[in-house]
């Protein structure tokens, strides 16, 4: 079992530097464009694929990194380059740790590859869990996966929505129900292989933040997959529901995790890493605009309440990228989450770039409300890490059920 360190190794410092350098030189300059253009950032993408950024082996290495630290700390560079760009980069990562929570080695081996194409064809992938009715409310999802037993098929029909590369992915994983009585313990995870017949692109959303990041509704219609697309198998479903109904008529509850909230889960410190490079970002060029920024004859750090400002900000964000390295490493080296340590670390990360964008643009005044300087971008990015892969309101939900072993409503 790795060590648990205060001091990145030499080999994850090199990452973080070229990191770093990616999204300074290729990303930032980038950003305000793609912003406006509301459109994915394909020749960004294609330059992260020819540098090596955005692979199957990149991520691999940053996934199995002994401390966990792999992953939040490239988050957290990247996104201090821009949420939206970024995203756009990282956005295939979720529907590739929903294959890794719940698919088998041959599973993972063979669809994992095809979300990333190669660089000479890059490709991306999505994960549809969400749908209208249904968000964080996962137990009423309506999406529904049937078994042709005669063709040995899925049939997926229903709506999902709010699913980053909805609709233009190579391979989409969809999260459906496969027996309605179960509640949420009676979903499944699929994957839909490249021009499946049947799958289309809904609604195309424009977001008031990670606009350069693809978000749009996904519609199955009479959609069939052969069944070796269920993540996981068969025989390890069918286990799974006849605990799950065991239990149930037994009238007990049984702590099982369905596929969308298994890859929430082990998603959620990364999330809260991407929140800590925004809030960074917005830190570093407040920090830099107080102290050349004059007013009164002195630059305006010199007073105390843009300097306390700046301190909070600055504690804040170390903070949070404490919680977010703790639950990293604790899911790595296999500690459970007595008290809800990963919703934590998402909730602490999430508001604190909310509040440290909002705190940037207040200390660049009327320049920090116009789009000339990257914080109002910044802030409109922000907002989404309190919404997307669970609210604020139901991270918190999660520590006090945690904590208290009771159901809280």
């Amino acid at each position: 079992m790795a060590e648990f360190t205060m001091d990145l190794n030499d080999d994850q410092k090199q990452v973080r530097d070229w990191l770093h350098g990616f999204a300074k030189d290729v990303i930032r300059p980038a950003a305000a464009e793609w912003d406006e253009r509301e459109e994915t950032p394909w020749p960004v993408i294609q330059e992260a694929a020819k540098v090596g950024i955005y692979s199957l082996d990149f991520y691999a290495q940053q996934f199995f990194d002994p401390t966990g630290l792999g992953i939040p700390v490239a988050m957290e560079e990247l996104f201090w380059g821009d949420a939206g760009i970024a995203l756009s980069i990282v956005g295939t990562g979720l529907a590739a740790v929903g294959v890794l929570a719940n698919g088998t080695e041959e599973q993972i081996g063979t669809w994992i590859p095809q979300m990333y194409g190669d660089v000479t064809d890059v490709k991306v992938a999505a994960f549809c869990s969400s749908e209208p009715d249904a968000g964080s409310d996962v137990a009423s999802m309506r999406t529904k996966a049937v078994y042709d037993e005669a063709k040995d098929e899925w049939v997926l029909n229903g709506t999902k929505t709010w699913a980053t590369n909805g609709g233009i992915a190579n391979v989409h994983v969809v999260v459906a129900v496969v027996d309605p009585e179960l509640g949420s313990k009676g979903h499944a995870s699929f994957i839909v292989p490249p021009n499946t017949p049947g799958l289309t692109q809904g609604q195309k959303f424009k977001k008031h933040g990670i606009r350069a990041s693809h978000t749009a509704e996904v519609v199955l219609e009479d959609v069939r997959v052969p069944g070796h697309c269920l993540l996981g198998g068969k025989e390890k479903l069918d286990e799974r529901l006849a605990r799950s109904r065991e239990k149930a008529k037994a009238g007990g509850g049984e702590r099982v995790k369905n596929a969308a909230m298994a890859t929430f889960e082990a998603s959620r410190p990364a999330v809260g890493a991407m929140a800590v490079g925004t809030a960074r970002a917005a830190y570093d060029y407040a920090l830099d605009y107080a102290k050349t920024r004059e007013q009164f004859g002195r630059p305006i750090i010199d007073n105390q309440g843009i300097a306390f400002q700046l301190a909070d900000m600055r504690t804040q964000i170390d903070a949070a990228r404490l919680l977010v390295w703790r639950a990293s490493w604790m899911a790595t080296t296999g500690k459970k989450f007595e008290s809800a340590e990963g919703s934590m670390s998402k909730l602490y990360a999430s508001e604190t770039a909310k509040k440290v964008t909002g705190q940037a643009i207040q200390i660049l005044g009327g320049n920090g409300y116009t789009r000339e300087y990257p914080v109002e971008r910044m802030h409109r990015d922000a907002a989404i890490y309190t919404i997307f892969e669970g609210t604020s309101e139901i991270q918190r939900l999660v520590i006090a059920r945690t904590l208290s072993g009771m159901p809280i409503r």
